[in-house]
């Protein structure tokens, strides 16, 4: 609220909400909530809110943190994934789901093995978890 020059607080997010918002309005009770991370707005409240303050709608809800991870997930997979990889997963996927379960224990079997810190069975359906 600062960054757009509002005051922190709940009737002026209350004021300004109810300006855009089209629809029934929303109670100072409901603001304060939002505002002590109480309550999640509903997603078209949501959106209204992310507008009003220009920020994007996945930061307002999930926070910095989760940008951050998923940005530096996708990062590990831009610059850790060359062709031969993604020729590799793009067969993998137009494979039937039996032969890419075989192959998954296969790949789950080798890095249990190899992989320092891989707890995960292949037969166990979750993903590998490090130690």
């Amino acid at each position: 609220m600062k960054a757009q020059n509002l005051e922190a607080s709940g009737s002026v997010l209350e004021r300004e909400f109810g300006a855009r918002w089209l629809g029934k309005p929303v109670r100072r009770q409901t603001v304060w909530k939002w505002l002590n991370a109480q309550a999640i707005p509903t997603q078209d409240k949501l959106q209204e809110l992310a507008k009003l303050l220009k920020l994007d709608p996945q930061r307002l809800r999930y926070g910095d943190h989760v940008q951050k991870q998923l940005r530096a997930e996708q990062k590990r997979w831009d610059e850790g994934v060359g062709y031969m990889e993604r020729e590799t997963f793009d067969a993998f996927l137009q494979l039937p789901a039996p032969q890419r379960k075989l192959i998954r224990e296969v790949i789950l079997t080798f890095a249990k093995v190899h992989v320092p810190g891989v707890t995960a069975t292949p037969e166990s359906g979750s993903p590998p978890e490090k130690s």
